[in-house]
């Protein structure tokens, strides 16, 4: 029998890592660590007295020390910008990538600030004007802001997505077929984006209530840039509004937010008539792109709701949007 077994996923101990980033960070002896999540990645609640950390364990072969760098360099530049974000801190050795051989390989670690506040699905709509507000500063900061990662695009959002969803399922349910059908109506509506109208640059793509803390005297932090990449800026406003209505039922209070959420960004940066008009259509993408995303990475994040009624709950989402705005396919 070998020693260790081989595995693909393991949980690191966080009484080791508390070991690690003190030694590494130079923090106290009084440093504990605990578990926050077990997801994509794995987060680590570091507490150094009054001091507060997060420490990100990406999950092995997620992504390249390359795509890690390039997160790490697009929070450098916000915090550098006196941008809302978490950002990465750097070791004794002014290195921000820990290299941790775990049992199935190696794995990256990052020290993160810690985003003062909490996060809330349901917000007034003075702090969704907010969350708009504090969304064009970033922005304005990321447009023409190039990274050596993804650029999203019909292909990796729709074309592939598709395929790998219908694989994972393996089977000719309804919503494949619906997905099918999206995909090949969407495809046209990305490609001819005119790009000389609307912004490009770097782009979070996971921007909703879960990965942002709301505080009285801070105001908005966003954090989680692990889908960062190349792509228009309206697809993060898209997404934001698509899981703003998802969170709320009553379609009259989601428009006084969505509403006050534009409003709140505009007094920033303006929302070219060319951007409005992909809104729509953007976010329908990105959600094709993550369930595919949720379909890859099972055996590394095992979700018992990963099946055909999660499918299910995942269109019926797609579906009231495109209701909401009008959108038919067939």
């Amino acid at each position: 029998m070998k020693e260790i077994f081989p595995s693909i996923n393991s949980t690191l101990s966080p009484t080791e890592l508390s070991k690690l980033v003190q030694e590494q960070y130079g923090l106290s002896e009084k440093t504990e660590c605990s578990i926050i999540r077990l997801a994509m990645n794995h987060l680590y609640r570091v507490q150094d007295g009054e001091n507060s950390y997060v420490f990100r364990v990406y999950t092995h072969n997620w992504r390249t020390e390359l795509e890690v760098e390039e997160e790490l360099r697009l929070l450098t530049h916000l915090k550098e910008n006196n941008q809302p974000v978490a950002y990465p801190i750097v070791d004794r050795s002014n290195k921000y990538i820990q290299k941790i051989q775990a049992p199935e390989g190696k794995r990256f670690g990052v020290l993160f600030s810690f985003a003062k506040g909490k996060k809330a699905a349901k917000f007034s709509p003075e702090t969704s004007f907010l969350i708009g507000q504090a969304l064009a500063k970033v922005h304005r900061s990321t447009e023409n802001f190039e990274l050596k990662r993804i650029t999203y695009n019909t292909q990796n959002l729709l074309t592939n997505p598709v395929l790998r969803t219908k694989e994972f399922y393996n089977n000719n349910i309804d919503e494949i077929e619906f997905l099918e059908k999206l995909s090949s109506y969407l495809i046209p509506k990305i490609e001819n984006i005119d790009r000389l109208k609307t912004r490009f640059g770097s782009i979070h793509l996971d921007v909703w209530f879960d990965n942002l803390h709301i505080d009285e005297e801070e105001g908005i932090t966003f954090f989680d840039f692990d889908f960062c990449g190349n792509g228009y800026l309206c697809f993060d406003i898209s997404y934001f509004l698509f899981q703003l209505l998802a969170t709320h039922l009553n379609e009259e209070e989601y428009q006084i937010k969505a509403d006050s959420f534009i409003k709140g960004y505009e007094t920033v940066s303006e929302i070219s008539n060319e951007e409005k008009e992909c809104i729509p259509f953007a976010c329908l993408s990105i959600i094709t792109y993550y369930i595919a995303v949720q379909c890859d990475r099972f055996d590394y994040w095992t979700n018992i709701f990963l099946n055909e009624d999660h499918l299910k709950r995942m269109v019926g989402n797609l579906k009231r949007w495109m209701a909401y705005h009008n959108i038919e396919i067939e």
